[in-house]
């Protein structure tokens, strides 16, 4: 395929030859997607499942260290052991509460991917003018009389 003298020009100054390459066509068909998808939530469960167990470890550990430094509050009487106490339960109801946000976000994954899929659409929508509506309704009551 020849080019024009104009296109010949910018080819010769920027090295390019005459030749068009066209790209491959590539299908992607649902066999990837679905392998994609069956490995996003073996993804998304394997760290569901270590987030947990960091979560309940983080907690155990937590409560240790709570009624370790209850017990040394109130042995000493000393307000800073009493204020790291209260600091420790904070956080360890703060991770109950991340271990309780971490179930609801996996059930909504869990309903986004069940929602998915085919969806039809059963509205129709008419781009034009009032005129060109009522000749488009006339001709359809014309055919349905035929």
């Amino acid at each position: 395929m020849r080019m024009s003298k104009k296109y010949e020009k910018l080819n010769e100054e920027f090295n390019i030859s005459d030749d068009i390459i066209k790209p491959e066509i590539v299908e992607s068909t649902s066999e990837i997607n679905n392998e994609t998808t069956s490995s996003t939530i073996k993804d998304i469960k394997k760290d569901y499942e270590y987030t947990r167990g960091n979560l309940y470890s983080l907690i155990e550990k937590g409560q240790e260290a709570i009624n370790g430094i209850l017990e040394l509050a109130q042995e000493s009487e000393m307000p800073r052991a009493y204020e790291v106490a209260g600091q420790l339960i904070k956080n360890v109801a703060d991770a109950t509460d991340k271990l309780m946000d971490l179930q609801k976000k996996l059930k909504e994954v869990e309903e986004e991917k069940s929602t998915k899929g085919p969806t039809n659409v059963t509205n129709a929508l008419f781009v034009g003018s009032t005129a060109e509506l009522a000749k488009l309704l006339k001709k359809q009551s014309n055919d349905e009389n035929i």
